[in-house]
């Protein structure tokens, strides 16, 4: 089996449609120290979706998102990570967690993948489930 290539030229904003284009962070983000690059829909700052690559390739970490998912990505990571950081669980076992609550395979188990709604189902059933760890910690 052939792995996926990433092709810009193909790639098209989820949210106005236009072209993707592959840029350097510099002038998104506020410091860009790591070089990081960027997909980035071509009528930024108009629409502002952009999704990173993984450090050192140009394959992204996930899907163009705009400010408010990009925003509930962050949430949900910070709760979700909570479920191994905290000793509840191990990382592996979160992500089996995380592909059986977004009802997806292991391999497309990954937050920066996610929408608006599963984005706010991981949040609250993470909140839900330290809320009872906790409780069961204080017992």
């Amino acid at each position: 089996m052939r792995k996926k290539r990433n092709n810009p030229a193909a790639m098209r904003c989820p949210y106005c449609g236009s072209p993707v284009i592959l840029r350097s962070a510099d002038g998104i983000y506020r410091e860009n120290a790591n070089g990081t690059m960027l997909y980035v829909c071509k009528r930024y700052p108009v629409c502002d979706a952009y999704v990173r690559t993984h450090p050192g390739t140009n394959r992204p970490v996930g899907t163009l998102a705009n400010r408010e998912l990009r925003s509930l990505r962050r949430e949900a990571h910070r709760y979700f990570d909570r479920l191994y950081l905290s000793g509840m669980m191990s990382k592996e076992q979160a992500y089996e967690w995380l592909a059986h609550l977004i009802q997806a395979p292991m391999s497309e188990a990954h937050i920066g993948c996610l929408g608006e709604y599963y984005c706010r189902q991981v949040i609250d059933a993470s909140r839900t489930m330290l809320a009872s760890y906790k409780g069961r910690e204080a017992s």
